[in-house]
């Protein structure tokens, strides 16, 4: 377990003490842009599979803190597919919260961009909530909570960034969009226009998740359907 909560906590705080401060700027005014970006992603990719490790390891080890009845896993279902239906439009929508896109900030709002401007970040926190749903022990709540806690405070980390670097570009787009979904829309700044998100990014989303649904047993030992 306390392998489990070093990496949960170096996940997260890479990521908001180092790529959402001003040290990210000094490394980069030291090795340059090109070497930190693959250094950062190096070392992420390192943390992942050190927290994919201590979780497996952990596994069955830890206190029970809740348990659901098997409506959980039919509303687990369900908002694994809101969360592929943010991450993958996310991914591949421009936008100027994503790195290296910030060129895009010149674009109009347009698509999953009008539902909120972090749609992978709200993904993120989304698929992580579903599984806390039904992993409710400790172990659990280590990886899935450290998932949700970075998803919602990297929205706020990237608009300090973006502000910063962008000022009164980012501040138009900022008056425009929403971080929180659909907070826009409700506002009345933005129009819900669906099938402007991109008809093949939709039925992607759909076929990643029923992949994942009918794959989670496979991949990682423990069925997923309802």
């Amino acid at each position: 377990m306390t392998a489990l909560i070093a990496a949960a906590a170096v996940f997260v705080l890479m990521h908001l003490l180092i790529s959402g401060t001003r040290l990210r700027g000094a490394l980069v005014g030291v090795v340059g842009e090109p070497a930190y970006m693959g250094g950062f992603s190096l070392a992420s990719l390192a943390v992942i599979v050190w927290l994919s490790m201590a979780y497996g390891a952990a596994r069955g080890q830890g206190e029970i803190l809740w348990a659901l009845s098997g409506w959980a896993r039919w509303v687990q279902a369900g908002l694994q597919l809101l969360a592929i239906l943010l991450i993958v439009p996310g991914l591949t929508t421009p936008n100027p919260t994503s790195v290296k896109q910030e060129g895009a900030i010149s674009k109009p709002v347009s698509g999953m961009l009008r539902i909120t401007r972090h749609p992978f970040l709200w993904g993120v926190v989304v698929w992580a909530a579903g599984h806390l749903l039904v992993n409710g022990d400790t172990p659990g709540l280590i990886l899935f909570g450290s998932m949700a806690v970075l998803g919602l405070f990297g929205t706020m980390s990237i608009d300090a960034k973006r502000r910063a670097a962008l000022g009164a570009d980012w501040t138009a787009f900022a008056g425009q969009t929403s971080n929180l979904p659909f907070a826009a829309i409700l506002a009345g700044r933005q129009p819900l226009k669906i099938m402007e998100i991109g008809w093949w990014r939709l039925l992607l989303a759909l076929l990643v998740w029923a992949g994942l649904l009918f794959g989670h047993v496979y991949a990682f030992g423990v069925s997923a359907l309802p």
